[in-house]
This record gives structure tokens, sequence and C-alpha cells, in this order.
């Protein structure tokens, strides 16, 4: 065979084994056991049980028609099913996106269900395409901003608002309100007014009894499915609808979702933004973390920026198909997990049952009461909440418990979204405030200890004459450039005896920019001055480049810097006539 023919053939492999990164359903069908099939379908009947209420469920918690969960819940899992690295992974609507998703396009749309429709829709389109870019430009480095604080205090706040939102539903009547003090005022003034349909009530917090029974006492029986199949059997059999009033989802359209470009106008592209930047990095932060768990449990090698184009596939085809934006779900992909699962083929058992379920049986959804799917929305908000974490941040970082706090307040009180992005800002600020006013420290030994130690924290540290030997805990840019100049002026004035040399122990130094640079040498002719000279030790050699390149002599450099600690202090030693004894020698 020729070298041509050879090269040909390696090209058409490398293009193959592109695609199959790029489409992970493809090998999955490739290598797919027979053994797993019967588990998959079993699974997949089990998941079923899940999908479907939760689905209708979260499309009520981000006021939407319960039909439009279903739908969001088909398309996404198909695509998941296609595009996902990982063998199980559930994604679907879910409870942390659906106050978040109410919060972006009733301001927008209003309250028409059409237009909420359609903003939905291209809210997922829009969040879609954020989750693809970033996983195809290798930027999921971007859900570090959502630290476990702020993520706690999202959720907290998420959950609050979840539940005082479900609450009069729950109990069988509504409330107009776009915000939580607003619903929470609603709740309360339907309660004091009679409001309460007491047999709605009645179902509700049965339902949601059963759920949580359950789920503590018989964690393996699907308690959702036995909760609202229940109540819709006693709504049909009772006809409760009719002789108590007690709302029910009513007549589900037939037939499956189709192809629907959600058309808005540029303005309110330009308005979906924002909350199209928030739900993808709640998106990606979810699916991360996520991820990572259950292949640590299976022992698989998973493609996190693959996983993000998953995410935002799913999205846009959920977008594309009269849905609204999805995530992953930790309790679907739980019940996936745990009846058996073996693959993606699970999740698209589960959505052919759904499809099936709309295209055959849509009445068997009629008599099902909204008190009970709210129950289902309220239990799944329930286990949002993080208490015990936030109490802990108080106790271990008070500036982080104060992150926490602040992203709840702001989710419960000011917006979802708001709330958001003023907990990324203020953790963007503490992170500029400890880089602005790190740690410093003056070094010594320690009889019986290697190395050198801050001598605050070791008051017995012998300093040697003559040498001040400085560490600076944060890079060198231009907001604490003078503060480092100030303190090494401090660490001098502070020394016993008139110093020789300063040596800063440079390694925690991991970037210096031309403001610092500008400062640095400054120092050095002040320094040069008053007779004493600077000298760095364990300097990196990125940082080292970084001088040469704003104008520092590489020969000056290279004279001015020591390898380690202990040979600058060698290298004082012998050019002063200094009395020393190095305990460890």
């Amino acid at each position: 065979m020729s070298s041509s023919s050879n090269g040909a053939t390696a090209a058409r492999m490398l293009r193959h084994q592109r695609w199959l990164q790029r489409l992970p359903g493809l090998a999955t069908v490739r290598a797919y056991r027979r053994d797993w099939l019967r588990s998959d379908i079993v699974s997949g009947i089990v998941l079923t049980s899940v999908l479907v209420p939760a689905g209708m469920g979260y499309a009520e918690a981000a006021h939407l028609p319960p039909i439009f969960g279903l739908y969001a819940t088909i398309a996404c899992t198909f695509a998941y099913a296609l595009f996902g690295p990982s063998r199980f992974l559930v994604l679907g609507p879910d409870s942390a996106l659906g106050a978040l998703i109410a919060s972006i396009i009733l301001p927008i749309a209003g309250t028409q269900p059409e237009r909420l429709i359609v903003a939905a829709s291209m809210l997922a389109v829009l969040s879609g395409i954020l989750c693809v870019l970033v996983g195809l430009f290798r930027l999921g480095f971007v859900t570090d901003l959502l630290s476990k604080p702020i993520r706690d205090g999202y959720l907290n706040g998420v959950a609050l608002t979840v539940v005082i939102g479900q609450a009069p539903k729950l109990l069988g009547f509504g409330v107009d309100g776009s915000s939580l003090p607003a619903e929470a005022a609603g709740f309360v003034r339907g309660v004091l007014d009679g409001k309460i349909n007491w047999v709605a009530c009645v179902l509700g917090v049965a339902s949601l009894a059963v759920i949580f029974g359950c789920k503590r006492w018989a964690p393996r029986i699907p308690g959702i499915l036995v909760a609202v199949a229940g109540a819709a059997v006693a709504v049909a059999v009772f006809a409760l609808d009719r002789t108590a009033q007690v709302p029910i989802v009513g007549s589900l359209p037939r037939g499956l979702p189709h192809v629907a470009v959600p058309w808005v106008s540029l303005q309110q592209v330009i308005d979906l933004l924002p909350g199209a930047i928030a739900v993808a990095l709640i998106s990606l932060a979810d699916i991360s973390v996520l991820s990572r768990v259950f292949a640590g449990r299976t022992r698989q090698q998973v493609d996190r920026d693959q996983e993000l184009v998953a995410l935002g596939a799913a999205n846009i085809v959920a977008g594309l198909f009269q849905g609204f934006p999805v995530t992953s779900s930790s309790s679907r992909t739980a019940v996936a997990e745990s009846s058996g699962a073996r693959s993606q083929l699970t999740g698209v058992i589960a959505a052919l049952c759904v499809a099936a379920l709309l295209m055959f049986a849509p009445a068997l959804l009629r008599t099902l009461p909204t008190a009970a799917l709210a129950a289902v929305v309220i239990a799944a908000a329930i286990g949002l909440f993080e208490l015990r974490a936030v109490a802990a941040l108080l106790r271990l970082r008070p500036s982080e418990f104060l992150q926490s706090i602040a992203c709840f307040a702001g989710v419960a009180l000011v917006g979802v979204i708001q709330g958001i992005f003023i907990a990324i800002g203020l953790a963007l600020l503490a992170f500029v405030w400890r880089a602005w006013r790190p740690y410093d420290a003056v070094l010594g030994r320690v009889e019986g200890r290697k190395g050198y130690h801050d001598v605050s924290r070791h008051p017995d540290a012998r300093r040697i004459p003559g040498l001040v030997l400085f560490r600076w805990d944060a890079p060198l840019f231009f907001a604490n450039a003078e503060i480092f100049r100030d303190r090494v002026w401090r660490a001098i004035a502070a020394a016993d005896t008139p110093t020789n040399w300063l040596v800063v122990a440079a390694e925690p130094i991991t970037d210096v920019d031309v403001t610092a640079a500008g400062i640095l040498r400054e120092l050095r002719d002040e320094l040069k001055d008053k007779n004493i000279g600077i000298y760095f030790a364990e300097l990196k050699g990125p940082v080292k480049d970084l001088l040469v390149r704003y104008g520092m002599s590489a020969g000056l450099i290279a004279e001015r810097t020591f390898p380690t600690l202990g040979v600058a202090v060698d290298a004082y030693l012998e050019q002063h006539d200094v009395e020393w004894r190095d305990w460890d020698e």
C-alpha cells in the first residue's frame, strides 16, 4: 500500500474519531452490550414515573403550562443521549431553574401563555448557544465564579422562592405576584380571606406526606408516582374537580411537540441575554459538579467540555421543540443509577414512554390536581435547602458566610438574576481585597524546625543580623504594589540591626504587572541609596521573563535571584562577617 493511501486512511480514521468524540451516543451504540438491554429498559420505565410529574411540576414553577415541561423533557433527553458523554446522566426541567426562568420571562412577556412560551423557548436557545460556545472554546472554568457559598446561597433563595410560590397552589388557590415579597403577601391574604380549598389542601398535603414518607422509609418505592397517581385517581373517582372545585391540570393536547423557531424581536433577545447568561452559569455549574460525582462513582472518565456542549445542545433542541431551559437533575440521575441503568438508552426509553403517553393516553393526566404538582415541586425545593452548610460557614469563614447570605437575600428579595450577580460581584471583590492587602511576613529560624518561619507566629525565631527575609503572599499588581513597598520599609525599620540585604521570598508571587515592575525599580533605587541590596529567592521562571520584558536586565536579575532561601542566606553569610549558628547543621 502506498504512503498516500496510508495517509488518507489515517485522515479518515482521525475524522471518524473526532465525530465519535463530538457524538458520544454513536460510540455508545457501537460498544453497546446485549446484556445491558434489559436493565436499560426497566430503568427507563422506572425513570418515566419521575420524569412526567417532575416535568409538569417544574413547568408550573416556571409559570408555564405543564405540557411544555413534557416537551422539554422529551427533546432534551434525546439530544443528551446523542451528545452527552456520561452513560446515564439525566437532564430535564429542574426546580433550581424554575424560579429563575419565571423571573426572566415574566417581565418581558407578561402573563400571556403564548408569549411566555416563546420567550422561554428563546431563553433555552440562547443559554444553549452560550453553553456550546463555552464547551467548544474550553471555557468551563467560568463556572468557578460560582463558589460553593454562592451556590448554597442561590439554592436557599431559590428554594424559599419556590416554596412560597407553590404554597398557594398546594392549598388550592392562586395569587398574583412577580417577586417573593409580593407572593408571600398574596399567600397570607389568601389564607386570611378564606380562599383555601380544603379538599385540594388535603390532596396536596397528603401527596407531600407520601413523597417524604417513601423517601424516608421506602426509598425503592417511587413516592412521586404514588402521590400524583393517587391524587389523580381520587379526583377522577369522586369527581372532585366538579363537586369540590379542585383545580386540575385539565386536558393535554394529544401528540408530540413540533419544531417551532421561537421568533422574538431583537429587543427581546437583548432583554433575554442577561437571563440566558445566568441560566447558563447555573446549569454549567450544576452539570459540572454532578457529572464529576457520578463519573467518580462509576470510575468513568468524562470530557468536561463535551459535557457542556451536550448541555447546550439539549437546551437548543428543547427550545426548538417548544420547551424551556433544562439542566442536570441529581434526583432523576440517582433514580436512573439506582434502578440499574447501563447507558443513555435508559433516557431514550423514558423519553419514548413520555412520548407514547402524549400520543395515546394524554387523558390519563387530565384529573391530576395542581395541588399534587405543587407538592412535587415543594418536595424538590425543600431538598435544595443548604442550611447546615451555610451555618458552618459562619464558624469556618465569616466572609464567605456573608457572600452566601448576600446571594440568598438578593435572590429572595431583589430577584434571582440580580442576586446571582450581586453575589458574584461580592466574591470578586473579596478576592481583590485579599490580593490587595495580602499577608506578609518577616522570616527567621526556629530551633528544631527546617526552613524559615514567620517571626510573628514564632517569637523565638532567630533573625540573621543585617538580613531581612521578607515574604509576600500574593501576585504583585497595580493595586498592591505601593503596599508592598510600604511593608518592605516597615520590615526594615523593625529589624534589630541595620539592614544590608533584603531578600524577598518570592515563591507566592505568581505575577508582576507593569505598574508593580515600576514600583520595584523605584524600590531598588531607594534601597540602593540606603546601601541596602534587594534580592529574590525562589522567583518563578515566568515572573523572571516578565521582569526582563519590562526592561530589567536579564544579567542583573540573574545576579539578584537565588533558587532557595537557604542559598540566599549562605550567599549573604559568605559576603558579611556575621556570627550565625544554624541549629539544623
